[in-house]
């Protein structure tokens, strides 16, 4: 079988799995966050928290309860770190450095899961277990539960209230993120995916010896997928065989991380009581999720740059049993969302390839999105699209049957501005100081575009990486850190900000003279503001970086 041919028939089986789970799996995530029962798992966690499951939360409420969870997730999460040669199963392995500890656990609480470490060699089986697998569950949820409470805000009239962030965020893990993530982690173990306790010493070809690590890996593959969050049990990411051994198992993950981002369109479209919404929605991600295929694949299949041209193929950096077309659909499927999990090394890539994969996290990843975030960021670009259509022709701006004020625009911008803004400040920062030099794995336009990447997946919250720079000082752990944390937590409150003020109005009615939101035309017009505000953004750098590599032929 031809490469191409194979890779397109993965990419057909991709698209009709899900398909095929589609509307199932939307509608059964739209009754878990609208259901009014509590199943007595559910409530046995409500009373050791103190939580009235019945009780509503105003936007204050909520957005204090989130904050409050996710920064007790990160001490604990510092913590384990520091102290995993205190725990169990901890392979001999001394804590993490402080600044490491602090960069990985607001990593995997804002479900980012960027790693400036090798897992295999730095961290213990509990410390991954109990630590980084139970923030890989919980980070999730917390961008679902974002993405509930702006669909109420929509849905509800003349309400101060948002739903209560505690039972969303358990309904989440309990009814979805569990259940999918052991099934999944069953279908990974029979594929070959490693499940285990101990290392393993083995004689070599020379006749000397050799640990070969071993982990709970198979489990934390499948929510690392699932909830988009990225980080490796190895170093060597999904394109490890014990992480992600066969053909098969990619196809597998890579449907993992795009199940839940796709089939929330329809959730939200059942939710509001309009499913053309979310196929609308749908459509938009979707042709961006396309374009940025086609591109990537045509880069990496053609071996553009000298290096690949002299070679005869783009292989450097991408595994034999997945080739080129597999490495570039989960290359673009992993940056289209907010996973940052790896099957090749995107450093590797062509510079048009590259470049592709980092524009991708600039649009703000809603091609489709995280877990959650990829929903709730759609519907921001959706009403700053209804805004700007309102300007054309000299309406208020409505959607949903609510307006968009002044109110509702300051969020809007103020969440539209914050990542790039951020982006731009840290590279601005990282590439002023002397040693960031040093820290480059590359020269020249390589080398820029490698410290622009690690600012962009921050601050985006993706978490993958061009690998060639190096970033384990205290200044780039804790710069990245904040970008992290500001990327995660800044445009949530925002988003909860509007859901609010959303919440509160009266619903107006249809005219002949409202914008349809749930037409081809609508989606068209989200792609292009999407596009717009990420070109305007982002271009003068992209100019500097991957735009001049790809262009001069420079190609490592």
């Amino acid at each position: 079988m031809s490469d191409t041919l194979s890779g397109l028939l993965t990419i057909a089986a991709l698209l009709g799995l899900l398909a095929l789970v589609y509307v199932p799996f939307g509608d059964y995530m739209a009754r878990v966050l609208a259901s009014p029962r509590h199943l007595r798992a559910e409530r046995v966690l409500y009373r050791l928290g103190g939580v009235d499951p019945d009780a509503e939360q105003s936007t204050r409420g909520y957005v204090l309860s989130l904050l409050a969870f996710s920064v007790a997730g990160i001490v604990l999460l510092v913590a384990i770190l520091l102290g995993q040669a205190a725990l169990p199963w901890d392979r001999g392995l001394p804590g993490v450095p402080w600044d490491m500890a602090v960069n990985t656990a607001v990593s995997f609480a804002t479900n980012t899961n960027w790693q400036s470490y090798a897992g295999e060699s730095t961290l213990g089986f509990a410390a991954q277990a109990l630590g980084l697998a139970v923030q890989n569950f919980l980070s999730a949820a917390v961008g679902i539960a974002v993405a509930a409470a702006l669909v109420r805000g929509f849905t509800r009239t003349e309400s101060s209230t948002l739903g209560n962030f505690w039972v969303d965020t358990v309904r989440v893990t309990v009814r979805i993120l569990l259940p999918v993530a052991a099934v999944a982690a069953v279908v990974l173990l029979l594929g070959g995916v490693v499940q285990n306790l101990s290392d393993v010493t083995v004689r070599t070809l020379s006749g000397g010896s050799q640990v070969v690590p071993g982990g709970l890996v198979a489990s934390q593959e499948a929510i690392k997928e699932l909830g988009t969050n990225g980080g490796g049990f190895f170093n060597a990411n999904s394109a490890h065989p014990f992480e992600n051994p066969t053909a098969w198992t990619n196809l597998l993950e890579i449907f993992l991380l795009l199940v839940i981002p796709v089939c929330l369109t329809r959730t939200f479209g059942t939710l509001i009581g309009n499913r053309r919404q979310g196929l609308t929605l749908l459509g938009a991600m979707g042709f961006l999720w396309a374009l940025s295929l086609a591109v990537a694949t045509w880069a990496e299949v053609s071996g553009q740059g000298q290096a690949a041209q002299a070679a005869g193929a783009a292989m450097e950096g991408k595994e034999t049993r997945f080739g080129e077309w597999a490495s570039a659909l989960f290359a673009v499927s992993t940056t289209g969302t907010s996973t940052g999990a790896v099957n090749s090394a995107h450093d590797s890539m062509s510079p048009l390839g590259g470049g592709t994969v980092l524009a991708n996290m600039m649009l703000g990843e809603v091609s489709p999105g995280g877990v959650g975030a990829g929903l709730y960021g759609i519907l921001v670009a959706a009403v700053l699209a209804v805004f700007v259509a309102g300007l054309m022709v000299g309406r208020t701006p409505e959607i949903l049957g609510k307006k968009i004020g002044s109110r509702e625009m300051t969020y809007v911008a103020l969440h539209t501005l914050v990542v790039p803004a951020l982006v731009l400040v840290g590279v601005g920062v990282a590439i002023a100081l002397p040693s960031t030099a040093d820290a480059m794995g590359n020269p020249g336009g390589h080398g820029f575009t490698e410290v622009v990447y690690a600012f962009t997946s921050a601050a985006n919250n993706n978490g993958s990486a061009f690998g060639g720079i190096t970033v384990t000082s205290t200044f780039f752990q804790l710069a990245l850190a904040l970008a992290m944390l500001l990327g995660r937590f800044l445009p949530i409150v925002l988003v909860l900000a509007l859901a609010g003020s959303l919440a509160k109005q009266r619903r107006v009615p249809t005219t002949a003279g409202t914008l349809p939101t749930d037409t081809r035309l609508f989606a068209v017009l989200v792609v292009g503001v999407v596009v717009l505000v990420s070109a305007l953004t982002f271009f003068p750098t992209l100019a500097l970086g991957p735009v001049a590599e790809a262009l001069t032929g420079a190609s490592r």
